[in-house]
């Protein structure tokens, strides 16, 4: 076997190891949140040893950080064609994660943050990957002069975000797309 295809092995290998290493983060982090998620566990669940994790995640916060990264991908910016829409979109796109799979993960990494200066850090890039589409779309709104350049995004945001989880973790309402829609509509006619 010639150089390249023993490259093209270790390649293979290492993308097994990486996401057999990722895979079993994952489902930690849904069972158990940060706080079940040590590198031995993982070592042990993804028959990965610990030096090769170590190689490719330094850290325990960096093997969060990426896991977490890859948990669901950030919201593309929609273009319906008005602030509303966009928000509209935006809204249910929220609703429909926070139905799933990253509402396990979300209150652990909130918690954990509070204690973990590194996991502050990872939480901090999580937030802010997942408010990019909604900045985007209140920026792009401002310059087209549909939405007044005083309106403070991150008032905007949280009037959008705060219903959301509060339906989600604290009344248990349902996160359907006409609920999303509502809470999107009364945000933007409160401005």
């Amino acid at each position: 076997m010639g150089a390249k295809e023993k490259a093209l092995v270790t390649d293979g290998r290492v993308r097994r190891s990486k996401e057999a290493v990722l895979a079993a983060t994952f489902a930690l982090l849904g069972e158990t949140g940060l706080g079940g998620v040590s590198v031995d566990e993982v070592a042990r669940r993804s028959g990965v040893a610990k030096t090769t994790i170590y190689r490719h995640w330094p850290t325990r916060s960096a093997l969060l950080l990426d896991a977490c990264s890859k948990l669901t991908a950030r919201p593309t910016v929609p273009e319906t064609g008005s602030l509303k829409g966009d928000l509209i979109a935006l809204a249910e796109t929220v609703a429909e994660r926070l139905s799933g799979r990253w509402s396990s993960v979300l209150p652990s990494v909130i918690d954990a943050a509070e204690r973990d200066p590194e996991l502050a850090a990872v939480h901090a890039k999580l937030h802010a990957g997942m408010m990019e589409a909604f900045r985007a779309v209140i920026a792009r709104a401002q310059e087209k002069g549909e939405l007044d350049k005083r309106v403070a995004p991150s008032d905007l945001i949280g009037a959008i975000i705060g219903p959301l989880f509060y339906r989600r973790w604290f009344s248990r309402e349902p996160l359907t797309k006409a609920a999303a829609r509502a809470i999107a509509e009364r945000a933007l006619a409160a401005l």
